[in-house]
């Protein structure tokens, strides 16, 4: 379902956010329609006296546009944009010109891909306005709100990304009201950020906001609704409800289908052959992909990569009913129309195939083959600006790989790789976060690294219990591991109480009976039975206890990084 969340790119020819000169790009107000932008120059220019011709300010940012739009000289476009706003500066002051150009200087600078430039330049624009001036002076500030918000998620600042795209909206609706349509669009993009950074209840959330005011605002089976239901299905689908996921998919094919939108119903058809392969209704699910890929190739031709995309989910499919060898030919299929990709074809979108086929060949057991794969798509994404957390994603599922086969001194890089980039893009408190950490330690308890171990096991426990609650099931697997990790290092009475308290964890949560926590129950026998020994055997309980949770947890990685992937 990767078409339906969409992370900021700069187009080459970026759109602004204001002007309707007949030589610019003209786009409807901020209020009423997002735009994504681009970066700036070198030089900042010192104060001339002929910067005070109030003439011209307007001429340079026309210029600038004009030059933006051209392509030809994006450095000479930002030099015209930075003396715009300094001529707006010096001759009227900080008003609403100078932010206007503000923001068009930012648009150069992204499209330059000099995102921290633009960052410094944004906010500056935000300062400015006040929204109790009137309503020009709140559209300016919603403007640069949104346009931050853009470069942030361009940056893989997804906290940060969300924080500037809710303030743009309450100051969006002090303008127009909750209910405007122009609303429901800034409560999407609000969703589908919360999408990407894993929060799935706050995404929901929003997203019912957009499809109750585009119900009341627009007529049946649109085009609006169409979209907000993928994007709810989506959401549904990461939080296991696949019957809602369906029925909204459905409602979003029929209106496609009333729209004409042929392309947009094989996409919907794929999102539901994946909904029917996750309730193991595979024929249903073989009738849907087989109906996407006669329309993608009839309309994209047999090279395309939607159409490969199909090929991979047909090779899971395949792969789940256990006829292998029509699964590994699917793949193959797939991975030939990825070495040469037709024109127009993204390296986000074949990064993300080669991942998805490296699941499958590391199902049929060639993690050799898979792990290149993921190698290549780390490789096709490593330049592209705002992608950190789609190769922390691609960089845990390669740890996890290592991990599985014994090369413990990999996994335990990739996963630090990984975390390092998560870091520099905020994100420290997820869910995915600290599984890794939970993941690192586990290799790190192979490569004997005890100390670094405990540390990030205890770290991992600080994040799940706050994410998740103590009595998760995440959580209580990093308590498990946390307790054999304390039982090597010889701090008994630490692992003790911690397997005491995973066991009445246990018993709250599913009884007395459950094999599980009799599973726990001899886990502490043992630990307690050892505590008066001679405690030799310390390597042998870790082992049992960390082994109970690798395989689970690499599913886990695996999952949250579906949605890492930006597209």
């Amino acid at each position: 379902m990767p078409g339906l969340v969409s992370v900021p790119t700069p187009p080459q020819t970026p759109s602004l956010p204001y002007g309707s000169n007949a030589n610019t790009i003209k786009t409807p107000s901020p209020f009423n329609s997002r735009t994504r932008q681009g970066k700036t120059p070198e030089k900042t220019p010192t104060h001339d006296s002929s910067f005070e011709n109030p003439d011209l300010g307007p001429f340079l940012l026309k210029v600038a546009r004009d030059t933006m739009v051209s392509g030809e000289n994006p450095l000479k476009a930002l030099d015209y944009a930075l003396r715009a706003s300094k001529s707006f500066e010096q001759c009227s002051g900080l008003g609403l010109e100078y932010v206007m150009s503000l923001h068009v200087v930012a648009a150069i600078y992204c499209s330059l891909r000099r995102f921290e430039e633009a960052v410094q330049v944004l906010e500056r624009s935000i300062e400015v306005p006040d929204p109790e001036n009137g309503s020009d002076h709140a559209l300016a500030k919603f403007s640069g709100y949104m346009q931050l918000g853009d470069t942030y998620s361009m940056l893989g600042r997804l906290d940060k990304s969300i924080s500037c795209y809710g303030s743009g909206l309450k100051i969006q609706i002090e303008a127009l009201g909750g209910s405007d349509p122009r609303v429901a669009e800034t409560y999407r993009y609000l969703a589908e950020a919360h999408v990407q950074a894993m929060q799935f209840d706050e995404a929901e959330l929003f997203c019912k906001k957009t499809l109750e005011i585009h119900r009341e605002h627009t007529a049946l089976s649109s085009l609006e609704e169409a979209a907000d239901r993928r994007l709810m299905a989506l959401i549904c689908e990461a939080k296991e409800d696949y019957e809602s996921a369906l029925e909204h998919l459905v409602l979003a094919s029929m209106a496609m289908i009333a729209n004409g939108q042929d392309n947009e119903v094989a996409a919907i058809d794929v999102s539901i052959g994946n909904i029917y392969l996750s309730l193991c209704r595979f024929d249903e699910a073989v009738f849907s992909y087989q109906k996407a890929l006669t329309v993608f190739k009839s309309t994209r031709g047999d090279n395309h990569p939607s159409v490969a995309s199909v090929f991979i989910r047909l090779a899971d499919l395949y792969y789940r009913t256990g006829r292998l060898r029509e699964s590994k030919s699917y793949c193959e299929n797939a991975l030939r129309i990825y070495s040469k990709p037709v024109l127009g074809a993204t390296a986000e979108e074949i990064a993300c195939g080669l991942t998805e086929i490296s699941s499958i060949y590391e199902a049929v057991n060639e993690p050799e083959e898979a792990l290149k794969l993921l190698q290549k798509a780390v490789k096709l994404l490593e330049d592209i600006p705002g992608q950190h957390n789609t190769i922390a994603g691609i960089e845990a599922q390669m740890g996890v790989m290592f991990y599985m086969v014994g090369r413990y001194g990999e996994a335990r890089n990739s996963f630090e790789s990984a975390i390092v980039k998560l870091h520099s893009t905020g994100e420290k408190k997820s869910v995915f976060f600290g599984i890794l950490l939970n993941q690192m330690g586990l290799a790190c308890v192979q490569l004997y690294k005890i100390g670094e171990a405990a540390r990030l096991f205890e770290e991992a426990r600080e994040i799940l219990e706050q994410e998740c609650g103590s009595f998760h099931l995440d959580t209580v697997g990093v308590y498990s591991n946390l307790a054999a990790t304390y039982d090597a290092m010889g701090r008994v009475e630490d692992a003790i109480e911690i397997l005491e308290f995973i066991l009445k964890a246990r018993k709250e949560k599913l009884g007395t009976a459950n094999p599980d926590v009799e599973d726990e129950k001899k886990r502490l026998a043992k630990l307690l039975k050892e505590a008066g020994r001679d405690r030799t055997k310390k390597g042998k309980s870790l082992e049992n206890l960390l082994d109970s949770n690798s395989h689970r947890l690499k599913d886990r990685i695996k999952k949250l990084s579906r949605f890492s992937f930006k597209t």
